[in-house]
């Protein structure tokens, strides 16, 4: 029973661990997208500006562009980089859950054993002292029963 139990917690705990992955896998997607859009917002408002402005010089609006571009390359490469580590713990937590529930069932499975064989023992101590009690018990130097008689 203790190993039923072992296993619905491991499993319980495998599927919190998935659940919470989740959850931080969305919550960095939301904010990688947020990032995402910022970038773009600020790229377009720099394009703007400089449509808007005097025609500056065609390598300065290339460079605002290109380091916007490089900024959103940053932003997205950590969200990938974390959503990563975040995967790899929640793996590794996975692991250690089946690990405890295989170690307890190891366990329990031991424990069954040592009871088994004590009420084995239990009931062979009882057997023998009934035989012993109606005179039916063996003989401790002999192999054969040494039934005692009963004289009148």
């Amino acid at each position: 029973m203790a190993s039923h139990r072992q296993s619905y917690r491991a499993g319980e705990a495998k599927g919190q661990t998935l659940e919470k992955t989740s959850q931080m896998m969305g919550s960095l997607e939301e904010k990688a997208q947020a990032v995402k859009d910022k970038t773009y917002e600020t790229a377009q408002a720099a394009k703007e500006r400089t449509r808007g402005a005097a025609q500056p010089p065609k390598d300065k609006v290339q460079g605002k562009q290109e380091v916007a571009k490089d900024k959103a390359d940053v932003a997205k490469g950590k969200a990938w980089q974390s959503k990563e580590v975040t995967k790899q713990k929640a793996s590794e937590e996975a692991g250690k859950a089946q690990d405890t529930a295989e170690a307890g069932k190891d366990k329990s499975e031991g424990f069954l054993q040592q009871t088994g064989e004590s009420v084995k023992n239990m009931a062979q101590s009882a057997a023998d002292a009934v035989k012993s009690t109606f005179g039916m018990a063996k003989d401790d130097d002999e192999d054969t029963p040494y039934y005692r008689k009963d004289r009148d």
